[in-house]
């Protein structure tokens, strides 16, 4: 084999793997860019107020552990007034507490 038949394969070997060095280092680099621009993306929602922590005793006996926002008085009844429900505590002994 000659100087030139021998220069000539190992540029073919190089020519053949460049385009995988090339592919790598971009899918690297994209990436490294996305996680990048991951990590400068926060959302941060509101904190809604809730008011004080109430404790209320029923006459049944029964407690309800609720915030004082969820409350609302209406023609001298009680109620609790949740996202989906809305249930009487007309005759329930409120207490400011603060439970866990």
């Amino acid at each position: 084999m000659s100087q030139s038949e021998f220069s000539t394969e190992e540029k073919k070997s190089f020519t053949f793997l460049w385009p995988l060095f090339v592919f790598i280092a971009l899918l690297s680099i994209l990436l490294g860019l996305f996680q990048y621009s991951q990590t400068l993306i926060r959302i941060n929602a509101p904190v809604p107020d809730l008011g004080e922590k109430v404790v209320i005793t029923l006459p049944g006996g029964k407690v309800v552990y609720t915030y004082e926002n969820f409350l609302i008085e209406e023609d001298g009844k009680l109620f609790y007034k949740g996202e989906r429900n809305t249930i009487e505590l007309t005759g329930g002994n409120v207490v400011y507490d603060n439970w866990q």
